[in-house]
């Protein structure tokens, strides 16, 4: 048995949960993956997996010498990564994580350059709202906006994240403009479900701080979703100035209490704490950083 390669087998089908996921992303089959996995328990003498029909779970002994696995191919793969690290070019395969505006709007729009630039990396981009275990869903990079929450996490800042009070120009004629926070408690306000205060909105002007608690008929953990909702005159939304700048040089949204600023949430490209950043993550990140300081919406 190729005890490296059946451990790397075993963790891969722990991270992505399945057997079949683990095998597709080795190229091999599901039987060949069940095999190496069923050697290292044979080795063991002991289960490392319970299956059932509908998922996998690890057993105790599993668990432990998961971690371990997990340790044990980090340092050699930072071994492999140190002793080429002259002469090696960025590859394979990158898994980012990104919520689906900020991914469709800002990374995607980007991506051919990287890919271009870096021909032996392969991106795999998954976007979703929801919270991502960055070490069981095996994500090399995660865009959040949001303040870092996780120790064993690494946060590298991107840039921050304005949001501007946001109508449609029909709502404001049918129900008035806003003229200063507090006169939201009146408005029918879009809300935003993903943040830990989704019903207080933020402001502040000349280093005053405002905090409204606001209400609405609608809430979602899609921005693009409350984006729509703004455009079709429901109500006021707090947004990103790059999902709604384009609709405010149209005319198709307005934006409202201009003097007072949003708090802006940071945002950071999120990696696993180790002694040793894959190569292909620190590249990556550096263009992020690089496009974004080129962009003049952030500056």
């Amino acid at each position: 048995m190729d005890q490296l390669s059946a451990m790397r087998a075993f963790v891969r089908v722990v991270q992505t949960g399945s057997f079949s996921a683990a095998a597709r992303e080795q190229n091999t089959t599901q039987a060949t993956i069940s095999k190496k996995v069923a050697a290292l328990e044979a080795k063991l003498t002991g289960k490392l997996l319970t299956r059932s029909s509908r998922e996998l779970a690890l057993t105790q002994v599993g668990a432990e010498y998961y971690d371990k696995c997990v340790a044990i191919l980090a340092e050699l793969d930072e071994a492999d990564a140190l002793a080429r690290a002259e002469v090696a070019s960025p590859k394979g395969v990158l898994r980012v994580s990104a919520p689906v505006a900020l991914g469709c709007q800002i990374l995607a729009p980007i991506l051919s350059e990287f890919l271009t630039r870096y021909p032996d990396i392969k991106v795999d981009l998954a976007l979703t709202d929801k919270h991502v275990d960055l070490i069981s869903e095996g994500v090399d990079v995660a865009i959040r906006a949001k303040e870092l929450e996780d120790s064993s996490l690494i946060a590298r800042h991107l840039f921050d994240n304005p949001l501007l009070l946001i109508a449609a120009p029909s709502y404001l004629e049918h129900h008035g403009e806003p003229k200063e926070p507090e006169d939201l408690k009146r408005h029918n306000c879009l809300i935003y479900s993903m943040l830990k205060s989704i019903n207080i909105w933020h402001f502040s002007q000349q280093d005053q701080n405002h905090a409204v608690a606001v209400s609405g008929n609608f809430q979602s953990d899609s921005g693009d979703a409350l984006l729509q909702l703004a455009l079709d005159g429901v109500g006021l939304v707090q947004l990103p100035i790059w999902m709604v700048n384009d609709h405010l040089k149209s005319g198709l949204l307005k934006q409202v209490l201009p003097n007072y600023e949003g708090h802006p949430l940071p945002v950071n490209a999120i990696y696993p704490q180790s002694r040793y950043v894959p190569l292909k993550v620190r590249c990556f990140i550096d263009f992020l950083r690089q496009k974004i300081s080129d962009n003049p919406m952030f500056q």
